[in-house]
């Protein structure tokens, strides 16, 4: 009896996590860009990136936030879309890591791109607003 309830404990413990409210924060402000990044929502951008922000893309090419809101309002990268497939949140005080993979859809001077992508990002509180300081990804083979 004693292993079924143990079993059963460590069946429902991923269930049971809970996430705090500063890492839903985090997640939700992660899906906000994403679909801003989609839809070029500019304004949902320029909230959500810091104005300090390094972005290093899968290829190695490293924009700043000025450069790469500037390649989506000239089509030089449009996104069709970003599915989150992992994402884990590890929070520092005011710094938060996310550690992800997900499935990208884009056009990157114009060559079709569909990636699965690994990445990491670093998301500082500013006031009550998170905001992206660092993206690096890499693409994953499979």
């Amino acid at each position: 009896m004693k292993q079924f309830i143990t079993l059963c404990l460590i069946a429902v413990a991923p269930i049971a996590y809970a996430q705090s409210p500063a890492e839903k924060d985090v997640m939700e402000t992660e899906k906000r860009r994403f679909n801003a990044l989609v839809s070029k929502d500019y304004t949902v951008l320029n909230q959500t990136l810091s104005d300090d922000l390094v972005y290093t893309h899968s290829n190695g090419l490293v924009d700043d936030k000025q450069s790469f809101i500037q390649s989506i309002k000239d089509g030089k990268l449009a996104y069709s879309a970003i599915d989150p497939q992992e994402q884990k949140v590890r929070l520092y005080g005011n710094t938060a890591i996310v550690n992800g993979v997900c499935q990208v859809k884009a056009v990157s001077n114009g060559e079709t791109l569909s990636s699965r992508l690994r990445y990491t990002d670093v998301y500082v509180k500013k006031g009550k607003q998170w905001q992206l300081a660092t993206w690096q990804s890499l693409r994953l083979t499979q």
